[in-house]
């Protein structure tokens, strides 16, 4: 499928078995596999509302392994928008995000005007090697936003993306076609990554 200008290409980073594809998989389709699939690369696409009209969402699930650094370029400069997902389940995932968030300060030069959004997921693991307050830190020191979500208890998954695009200032998008905003939760509850598991 060709791409279209009004694209907008938000691209998935993060570490083999983070739970990239279950997240997108749990936002687009509302599905959720307990087993793990190695991912090379896969386009979602959904519609969303985009200045008063529509535009494509296109997200791009990338390969958690290091052996295609030409892909992950092209990802990266073709990207408007980044989620860089660790594991709070293991500390290596997220040190695994280092070399791929500096990649995208040097292939888009700053981060100032770019929404990225660093996310915890697995946060209804009790087995944690990463505490929020530290995923917190981290994001702090990258300037970025900061969530945890859960793909399996489906939490935080539609915040995650609604946040992405209000972190957007050269356009005014939501989920939503009709343009309001949805989500229950109090805005500071979601970014702190408070899910409620029942």
């Amino acid at each position: 499928m060709p791409e279209q200008s009004n694209d907008y290409r938000v691209v998935v980073f993060g570490a083999g078995g983070v739970g990239k594809s279950s997240l997108v998989l749990r936002f687009v389709k509302g599905t959720f596999r307990d087993t793990y699939i190695p991912t090379v690369e896969d386009t979602y696409r959904q519609v969303i509302s985009c200045d008063k009209s529509v535009c494509t969402l296109q997200i791009t699930d990338t390969t958690g392994s290091h052996q295609f650094p030409a892909m992950q370029r092209l990802s990266i400069s073709k990207g408007h928008a980044f989620i860089l997902v660790y594991s709070v389940t293991s500390r290596q995932s997220l040190e695994e995000l280092k070399p791929i968030y500096q990649q995208v300060l040097a292939i888009k030069g700053s981060v100032d005007a770019i929404p990225v959004m660093l996310v915890g997921n697995k946060s209804d693991e009790t087995q944690r090697e990463v505490e929020t307050k530290d995923g917190e830190a981290q994001a702090t020191a990258w300037k970025c936003a900061f969530m945890e979500t859960s793909a399996k208890m489906n939490c935080n998954v539609k915040e995650l993306f609604q946040e992405l695009l209000t972190l957007e200032k050269k356009r005014n998008m939501s989920l939503s076609v009709d343009g309001k905003r949805s989500g229950k939760q109090k805005h500071a509850d979601k970014l702190k990554g408070k899910c409620s598991i029942m």
